[in-house]
């Protein structure tokens, strides 16, 4: 018998699901779409949705090798929550990390005890799932009676496929950050701030390592999945720790780029570091030791909304910017808000635009707005880590093959971008979990830098570095959020 592993990654678009052996080589992989309901300031998704897209891509991979298959774990969704009823099953729909109806939950969270969660769970407030937690006590009464715990995507597909109850609800530690109620440097739960803030302590879940095995798929979920009854379920992680160990960003100083709806840049550390300036989140990992670094922005919505409001295709769009001139037009890509430093009321704009301005200017601005973001990121982080020193880039996500792109962000942060020899990196990054918690794997870094290859080099093009080092100045000054629109 082969031991293999199955990894599964519930995203805000899709569901996608891989199947690998245990030197990571990618054996079978397959996805489905996800519906993102929007109304106003509401997102929200289907839970139920979440588990039945998971059976069926883990089916469509597996496809008779159900013996083989070890362990399966879960990576997904970070920032936001749903609740569940006594049996485990879904009480709200998912609360999506989209969503901002609870922006003045979070300004009251930000302003009485911004400092405190910042230093504690080494995030600052933001629309995640303190401010969450709070809007539905508040706001839907009803429904937040029925709630016997909090969990997420991921911890709730694993919940059903193994038929946990609301007592073994379960939340594993590279979400505490995102949960605004934690001590995150020792994985407990603040008995403070849970107080402070007003979450019911009743409806948290227990904090697990991802490595722990949460359950064993029931004979019904076996069956949908098309794999044993009994096949053990690790606690898995969140999407964006599975993408960083998926890559093998596993070492202090590596940089991994998330180009994916979530646009994320992180700075892999070695230590616990709260940023006061309430910029970066400090992410536990699945690797001892590890910390990542890191603050995002709605990346991925603004490359949906760019096709609609310029008319034209995302590929004709990359093609025309790419010859645009660089920097000739600044935007500001807060169109839903300002994620971090949290500014939710924050709003996009073009600043610059006059009757020379094209389609493909535009177009390039907007890509360039997401480099200069990552640039003050990365600022941040040097700061907050002066120790660092940073060789190249590691970019995922659905945008990794854009060479237009990946050119700009090398050229705006001066660091060459490397693309891997691999897909699906938050699928690897959860099967890795569920090898080392069935012991098949004894170092899951050491494995996932064994696992990966370059596949493309993008070096910073000098001119073009020092005109986007000029702009990055004029930049930040038209990217302001004044201080009454912060949280």
């Amino acid at each position: 018998m082969t031991d293999l592993l199955v990894g599964v990654d519930i995203g805000s678009q899709r569901v996608k699901t891989a199947l690998f052996d245990t030197t990571g080589h990618t054996l079978a992989e397959a996805s489905e779409p996800l519906e993102l309901r929007r109304r106003g300031d509401a997102v929200d998704q289907d839970p139920d949705a979440f588990a039945a897209a998971a059976a069926r891509t883990i089916r469509a991979c597996v496809d008779g090798r159900a013996p083989d298959v070890t362990a399966i774990a879960i990576a997904g969704q970070m920032a936001g929550v749903l609740g569940i009823a006594t049996d485990g099953t879904a009480a709200t729909p998912y609360d999506s990390w989209l969503d901002t109806r609870c922006a003045a939950e979070l300004a009251e969270i930000a302003e009485r005890y911004g400092d405190e969660v910042t230093e504690r769970t080494g995030c600052p407030p933001m629309v995640a799932h303190a401010p969450k937690m709070l809007w539905w006590r508040r706001h839907r009464p009803g429904d937040h009676g029925r709630i016997a715990a909090f969990v997420m995507p991921g911890a709730y597909v694993a919940g059903r496929f193994c038929d946990l109850g609301a007592e073994d609800a379960f939340i594993d530690w590279t979400y505490l950050h995102f949960t605004g109620v934690a001590d995150a440097a020792t994985s407990t739960w603040s008995s403070e701030l849970v107080e402070d803030v007003g979450v019911d302590a009743g409806r948290l879940p227990r904090i697990v390592a991802p490595t722990t095995i949460v359950g064993a798929l029931t004979a019904a979920s076996a069956d949908a999945c098309g794999l044993r009854a009994g096949t053990p379920v690790a606690a898995g992680l969140g999407d964006t720790a599975a993408g960083t160990l998926g890559a093998g960003v596993v070492g202090s100083g590596q940089l991994i780029d998330t180009a994916g709806t979530a646009a994320v840049l992180g700075v892999s550390t070695g230590e616990f570091r709260p940023d006061r300036s309430r910029t970066l989140l400090a992410m536990r990992t699945a690797v001892p030791g590890q910390w990542v670094s890191l603050a995002y922005l709605a990346g991925g919505d603004l490359l949906r909304w760019l096709p609609t409001a310029l008319g034209a295709p995302l590929a004709e769009l990359v093609r025309e910017a790419e010859d645009a001139e660089p920097a000739s037009l600044l935007f500001v890509p807060y169109l839903g808000g300002r994620i971090l430093p949290s500014a939710p009321a924050a709003r996009g704009s073009w600043r610059g635009l006059d009757f020379r301005h094209t389609r493909a200017d535009l177009a390039r601005s907007v890509l360039e707005s997401v480099a200069f973001e990552y640039a003050g990121f990365l600022d941040r982080a040097l700061d907050l880590f002066p120790e660092l020193s940073p060789t190249d880039v590691r970019v995922i996500g659905g945008g990794k093959d854009d060479a237009t792109w990946n050119r700009i962000k090398a050229s705006v942060l001066g660091l060459p971008y490397v693309r891997l020899r691999r897909d699906s990196f938050a699928c690897w990054g959860a099967a890795l979990v569920a090898g080392a918690a069935c012991g098949l794997i004894d170092d899951v870094a050491a494995a996932a830098l064994a696992a990966t290859a370059e596949a493309t080099r993008y070096e910073p093009e000098p001119d073009l570095h020092t005109v986007y080092r000029r702009r990055l100045a004029d930049y930040r000054a038209e990217s302001a959020v004044p201080e009454e629109v912060h949280a």
